[in-house]
C-alpha cells in the first residue's frame, strides 16, 4: 500500500560539505534534497574571515550541478583572534548566518578553536547586538573528562556562563547527543534552539562498539546510552519549535575512516529523509516532520520557509540506498541504519 507525505523542502541546519574533489561530489546528494544548509568552516585553513566566507562559497556554487538549486548558508569559525568589525560587516552583507564556536580539539579541523573564552568576550557582545547567531560543538575536550560525559560538562561550565555573560545572545546547540543537553534547551526559553542529527536518532553507543568496532558509526559527538537516544527521538518528534534538523552529514574517505585512528563522522546526506520518515512514523509523529525538518529552523534564523515542496513515498519494498559516493578522494560510505527503510524520496 503506498503512502505518501508532502512538506515543504526541508533545510539542514549542519553540514560539511569540505572542498575540492570531495565537494564536488558530495554536494549534489544534499542538494537533491535541501534547499539551504549552514555550512560548517571546519576547512584547512578554517574559514575564519569574510573574505575566505565569500571564496567558498563561490567555490560550492561553482560546484553545484545545472538544474540544481541550493543556497549554502555561511559560517565563520571563531577563533581568539576574530575580528568583531570582520564579523559585522559579514553578517549586514548577508554572507554569513552565524559563527561557529569550536572548542580546540573538540572534533575534524578544530585546532583552531577557542581555548581561552575570554579572549572572544567582544565577539560575542557584537554578535548579541546585531543578533547573529552562535553555533556550538557543545564539548569540553579535558582529558581529565569523560568522553561521554564531555557535553554535560560543556553546559555547566562553558554555555551557561557565556549565555549568562552575554544577554541577548542567539546560541544554537548544534548535534545534542544527551538528555542532558535536551533538558537544558527546554528549561531555556529565549534565543536557545538546538539540532539534533539523524543519526544520533537512529544509533547508541552500542551500535559503535558491541560485536565489534564500527568505524562508520563513529562520529563525534559519540553516540551516548539509549537513555539520551530516545530523549532526543522525543525531542525531535515533539513538535517543539526549539529543536530543528542539523545533519552534521560528514563525509570521510573509507580510507581515512579505517585508520587505526579513524576520523569521526557519518555520511547521512544521501538518505536522511528518508530515514526521518521511518523514525517519525515509527513514534507516530509524521504530522511533526515538517516542523523539525522543515519549519523550525527558518523560525529561528529568521529566514523564509521554503516555497517548494518535498514528497516522500512509502511502498511494500524497501528503498536501495547506494552503498557508497565515489568522490575524486575515494569512495565515501553512507550511512547504514541497520534495518529496512520503506520511504523514499520521489518528489
Amino acid at each position: 500500500m503506498t503512502q505518501t507525505l508532502t512538506i515543504a523542502r526541508p533545510d539542514d541546519w549542519h553540514l560539511h560539505l569540505r572542498d575540492g574533489a570531495m565537494l564536488q561530489a558530495v554536494l549534489p546528494e544534499t542538494a537533491r534534497h535541501f534547499a539551504r544548509a549552514i555550512i560548517m568552516p571546519n576547512l584547512v585553513p578554517p574559514v575564519v574571515k569574510g573574505a575566505d566566507a565569500t571564496a567558498y562559497r563561490d567555490r560550492i556554487l561553482a560546484a553545484l550541478p545545472e538544474g540544481m538549486s541550493f543556497e549554502p548558508l555561511m559560517t565563520l569559525y571563531l577563533t581568539e583572534n576574530t575580528d568583531p568589525a570582520d564579523v559585522e560587516a559579514a553578517a549586514a552583507s548577508g554572507l554569513i548566518k552565524a559563527l561557529k564556536l569550536y572548542p580546540a580539539g573538540a572534533t575534524t579541523n578544530s585546532a583552531s578553536g577557542v581555548s581561552n573564552f575570554d579572549n572572544v568576550r567582544p565577539v560575542l557582545e557584537k554578535m548579541a547586538e546585531i543578533g547573529l547567531p552562535l553555533c556550538v560543538h557543545g564539548e569540553v575536550t579535558d582529558s581529565d573528562i569523560d568522553i561521554f560525559d564531555r557535553e554535560a560538562v560543556f553546559i555547566d561550565r562553558v554555555l551557561d556562563p557565556i549565555r549568562k555573560a552575554t544577554p541577548g545572545l542567539k546560541v544554537v546547540m548544534e548535534h545534542i547527543t544527551t538528555k542532558d543537553g535536551v533538558d537544558y534547551v527546554k528549561s531555556n526559553p529565549e534565543n536557545l534552539g538546538a539540532t539534533i542529527t539523524t543519526h544520533h536518532l537512529i544509533i547508541n553507543r552500542n551500535h559503535i562498539l558491541a560485536g565489534g568496532i564500527k568505524p562508520h558509526y563513529y562520529c563525534l559527538p559519540v553516540a551516548k546510552r539509549e537513555t539520551h537516544r530516545i530523549a532526543l527521538r522525543e525531542a525531535a518528534t515533539s513538535g517543539d519549535a526549539r529543536f530543528f534538523l542539523g545533519t552534521d552529514s560528514a563525509p570521510h574517505t573509507d580510507a581515512n575512516k579505517l585508520l587505526p585512528c579513524g576520523c569521526a563522522g557519518c555520511f547521512t546526506a544521501t538518505n536522511t529523509m528518508a530515514l526521518l520518515a521511518h523514525v517519525f512514523e515509527e513514534d507516530s509523529a509524521l504530522d511533526k516532520l515538517e516542523g523539525f525538518a522543515s519549519r523550525n529552523g527558518p523560525a529561528f534564523y529568521g529566514l523564509p520557509v521554503n516555497e517548494a515542496r518535498l514528497t516522500l513515498t512509502k511502498s511494500d519494498s524497501a528503498a536501495v540506498f547506494p552503498k557508497q559516493i565515489e568522490t575524486g578522494d575515494g569512495p565515501v560510505t553512507v550511512f547504514d541504519p541497520g534495518f529496512p527503510v520503506y520511504w523514499n524520496v520521489t518528489g
